[in-house]
C-alpha cells in the first residue's frame, strides 16, 4: 500500500450498498464491522432498507440512510436504472454526487450486487469522466512473483476501439500507482504473441497509440503481452477488451478452482497420502492463501465521476472487508483526482483521434452495462 498523500483527506467516508449481493446484509454487515475496527478513521454510510440495518444502529462512526427497494442479482438492467430509483444500490451511488458546494457525503461506493445494473446505475448518476468514453472494470490477479497484475476492462465493455484501449491504460496506471505506490507501472497490452505485426487491426492501432503516449511520457508501456504474462508478473497492469478480459479472469478463477480440488482429492486418496497432507499442510495454506480469490475481492469501476467497487455477487464477510479496504485505499490516495490528471495531460499530448472514437458517448448506459459480466 502506498502512503498516505499529504492532500488526502483525513477521514474517508465510505457509502455501502448493505443489500446487494447473494447474502446481503448477513455478509456486509460483518464485513463492515471487521473494516471499522482496523481503520478507526474511516466512517460508513449503510444504506439499505431499515429494519435490515438495525443492528448497525449504535454503530460508532455509522449512518444508516435508508432505501425502500433492493436490486436483485437478477434484475434486467432497464429495471434497476428506470423503476427502482431508490434502490440502495442508487441511494449508496448517489452519496458520490457533489452538494451545491462540491461536497460530497462520501468518497467512495462498495456494491456487491448486479454488475450490469451498478455500471448502468453508477454510470446515468455520476457521469463519465472529461476525456473518458467507456468506464472499465480493473481487478488484479496474484503472480508468481507474489505480488498481483491488475488487468481492464474485466467486462464492461465486449467492443472497443483502440482509444478506448488507450484510455483503459492510462486509468489503470493511475489505479496501480494510487493505490500500490509504483510511481510508472508498467502496461502490457493483451495480444496473441509480442510481436508487433501480431493482432486484430484495433490491437495494433492501440500498440501504436501507447507507444505515442509511451514516447510523451504519459505511461511505461512494455509491449504486447500473452496471456501467460498476467500470471508472470511480465508487467504491473495488462490492457484488454472487455470480453477478453473476462474470460481470462473466469478461467483463471476456474483453474484455481480446478487445482484446488485436485490437491484435495489426491491427498485424500488413502492414508499414506492423508499422512502426506498433514506433513505439507503448511504449505498447502500458504498457496492456498495465494490463489484464495477472497483476498483480491473488489474491483474498480474506472472513468466515473466518482470511486465505485464492484465486490464479488457471492462474497463472505471477509472477501466483501477486502473490497472496503481497497475502495478506502483508493480513496485516501485521491485516485479520482489521478484519473483526471492523466487522462487530461495523455490526451493534451496526443494527436486528435475524435474521428477513430465514438464521439466521446459510448451509447446508452443499459446497452453498455448489459456487456457488463
Amino acid at each position: 500500500m502506498t502512503s498516505l498523500d499529504s492532500r488526502a483527506p483525513s477521514v474517508v467516508r465510505l457509502a455501502v450498498d448493505c443489500m446487494g449481493g447473494d447474502h446481503g446484509p448477513s455478509t456486509t454487515l460483518p464485513a463492515c464491522q471487521a473494516f471499522l475496527e482496523k481503520h478507526p478513521e474511516a466512517e460508513l454510510l449503510l444504506v439499505g432498507l431499515p429494519d435490515a440495518l438495525a443492528p448497525a444502529a449504535a454503530w460508532p462512526r455509522c449512518r444508516l440512510v435508508p432505501a425502500s427497494e433492493v436490486v436483485s442479482m437478477d434484475d434486467p438492467v432497464e429495471v434497476a436504472l428506470r423503476r427502482k430509483k431508490d434502490s440502495s444500490m442508487r441511494v449508496a451511488i448517489n452519496q458520490l454526487k457533489p452538494d451545491a458546494n462540491g461536497h460530497a457525503a462520501a468518497q467512495a461506493c462498495v456494491s456487491a450486487g448486479n454488475t450490469g445494473a451498478l455500471m448502468a446505475v453508477a454510470r446515468y448518476v455520476l457521469k463519465t469522466l472529461e476525456g473518458i468514453d467507456r468506464p472499465a472494470i480493473a481487478s488484479v490477479m496474484p503472480n508468481e512473483s507474489g505480488g498481483f497484475t491488475t488487468v481492464l476492462d474485466l467486462g464492461a465493455n465486449v467492443d472497443c476501439s483502440a482509444e478506448h484501449l488507450l484510455q483503459f491504460a492510462v486509468m489503470g496506471s493511475a489505479l496501480v500507482a494510487a493505490v500500490e505506490g509504483k510511481a510508472s507501472p508498467t502496461v502490457g497490452l493483451l495480444n496473441i504473441g509480442e510481436e508487433v505485426i501480431k493482432g486484430s487491426e484495433t490491437i495494433k492501432r492501440a500498440g501504436e497509440l501507447l507507444r505515442a503516449a509511451a514516447a510523451a511520457g504519459q505511461i511505461n508501456f512494455h509491449g504486447n503481452v500473452e496471456g501467460n504474462d498476467i500470471f508472470k508478473g511480465t508487467t504491473d497492469l495488462v490492457v484488454c477488451d472487455g470480453f477478453v478480459g473476462n474470460v481470462a479472469l473466469k478461467t483463471a478463477e476456474g483453474l484455481a478452482s480446478m487445482i484446488s480440488t485436485i490437491i484435495r482429492q489426491e491427498f485424500s486418496r488413502n492414508p499414506l497420502t492423508k499422512l502426506a497432507a498433514l506433513l505439507a499442510l503448511p504449505v498447502l495454506k500458504r498457496f492456498k492463501g495465494r490463489v484464495d480469490h477472497r483476498r483480491l475481492n473488489g474491483a474498480a469501476l474506472l472513468g466515473l465521476r466518482g470511486l465505485v467497487f464492484k465486490s464479488h455477487g457471492s462474497a463472505d464477510a471477509f472477501a466483501f472487508e477486502q473490497a472496503l479496504n481497497r475502495a478506502y485505499d483508493a480513496a485516501r490516495n485521491r485516485l479520482l483526482d489521478r484519473v483526471h490528471d492523466q487522462i487530461i495531460a495523455t490526451l493534451q499530448s496526443m494527436p486528435a483521434s475524435a474521428d477513430a472514437a465514438d464521439g466521446g458517448d459510448a451509447g446508452d448506459t443499459a446497452a453498455i452495462a448489459a456487456h457488463a459480466a
